[in-house]
């Protein structure tokens, strides 16, 4: 089983995203049992609260639903845990590394790094772009799939 954990700010828009968009491609491709699929965060802004309602509803337009989802911090358990933790930009993945310190095992990972393009996901909780922020995250977590899939 491949285990990934999605990481951003507040896990109310990225990181949820970028975990239900990854869980309706392994649906889709009946891998339902090869994937262990969650989100987090690296502050405590947002703690226990649901998916921000713009993300939620640009999941819904996508026919992806994320009912039940609430913000949680990522842990050093987390670490020990996934076998890839997708970060959504730089300043995340700087935060991600102080909550865990050295990545050892090379678990941390950009996810537009798995995409021909690079880059970061911006935030849309800034930006307000949740159709560019769902595009990039799509288009990233296809090629991660896509990587992971790749040997079979």
């Amino acid at each position: 089983m491949i285990k990934v954990m999605f990481i951003c700010h507040g896990n109310i828009c990225r990181s949820p995203m970028a975990e239900f968009i990854m869980k309706d491609i392994v649906r889709k491709n009946h891998k339902e049992r090869e994937f262990e699929i969650a989100s987090a965060a690296t502050s405590t802004e947002e703690l226990g609260n649901s998916v921000y309602p713009p993300a939620r509803r640009k999941l819904l337009e996508n026919g992806i639903r994320c009912d039940g989802k609430t913000a949680r911090q990522m842990t050093m358990q987390d670490y020990r845990y996934y076998d890839l933790l997708i970060v959504m930009d730089n300043n995340n993945m700087k935060n991600a590394k102080r909550i865990i310190g050295n990545d050892t095992d090379n678990k941390l990972h950009l996810l537009m790094d798995y995409t021909e393009q690079g880059g970061t996901v911006s935030d849309p909780w800034y930006t307000r772009d949740f159709d560019r922020a769902y595009n990039d995250i799509l288009s990233g977590c296809q090629a991660l799939f896509d990587y992971l899939t790749k040997n079979e």
